[in-house]
């Protein structure tokens, strides 16, 4: 009896020594996957582009970049901050800053990327001083873009906004409006279509350039490098230090990275790190 216990006792430790052994390559494995592999969201365009020129030079150090597309803005914001993907790379720091208030989170910033310039494009007027007092303006409707377009056209004196506000600028918050302008709001991808009934339309940098417009080239005038909205790259806080990632950040701040932006997008979309 002794030697029969003895024995379903040995054979239950070889069984726990084997699958000790078995569970430890994957663990093993998880580490390494860990440290080279990466799932970025973004949205649908530009920026799906811009990562084919990421992704190759990321693979120079080693890192695999998957990428994972959203359709909308809110969701790879919400996808980051519940562990499903590892950054996201698509969004200006007010946004991100408009969505941690919002949602109680605490993504941040890692690194620039790109700036999308937010440009004023009329059909009628060739220069901005041909714009007349009284002129019908289109702005995007939604409230950060909404505000950011307000502060391009107070940049060049045509009206005047409480301080301090930056993209959360309202029209109600014009204090000045010397040229007497007409603001009207607009979903921002019909804001290309308003131009034909507007003096001038605001409009985003991706819907300008579906439209055939730069906005070096053809806006009146357009936001700066030095503009607040620079598009980043998000992770959630307790990862910003991460090797992998500031790989990624590395990659994506690249000359070749750089060159792919300048070379494809015109002054459409400006390397802006």
């Amino acid at each position: 009896m002794k030697k029969w216990l003895l024995g379903v006792l040995a054979a239950a430790a070889v069984i726990g020594t084997v699958t000790g052994c078995g569970s430890s390559p994957s663990a093993s494995s998880a580490a390494p996957s860990a440290k080279s592999e990466i799932t970025v969201g973004v949205t649908p365009g530009p920026y799906e582009q811009i990562m084919e020129a990421v992704t190759k030079e990321a693979a120079k150090e080693g890192l695999t970049v998957h990428v994972k597309t959203f359709s909308d803005y809110v969701t790879p914001d919400q996808a980051l901050a519940n562990g499903d993907i590892d950054l996201n790379a698509y969004q200006h720091e007010p946004f991100l800053d408009n969505f941690n208030e919002k949602n109680g989170t605490r993504l941040v910033s890692i690194g620039k990327t790109i700036l999308s310039p937010l440009g004023v494009y009329s059909r009628k007027y060739k220069t901005a001083e041909q714009i007349p007092d009284g002129a019908t303006i289109a702005i995007p409707n939604d409230p950060t873009n909404g505000g950011r377009a307000l502060q391009l056209l107070a940049s060049k004196g045509w009206i005047q906004l409480k301080s301090g506000l930056g993209s959360k600028a309202t029209v109600a918050d014009i204090t000045s409006n010397p040229k007497q302008i007409k603001i009207i709001e607009l979903e921002a991808a019909q804001l290309p279509r308003s131009l034909d009934d507007t003096d001038a339309s605001v409009i985003n940098g991706n819907y300008a350039l579906n439209a055939g417009l730069n906005s070096q080239k053809d806006a009146l005038f357009a936001e700066s490098k030095d503009s607040p909205y620079v598009n980043i790259i998000a992770s959630r806080p307790e990862d910003k230090d991460n090797p992998a990632y500031q790989k990624f950040v590395k990659a994506w701040q690249s000359d070749s990275v750089k060159k792919f932006i300048d070379d494809t997008f015109k002054g459409a979309f400006i390397a802006a790190w």
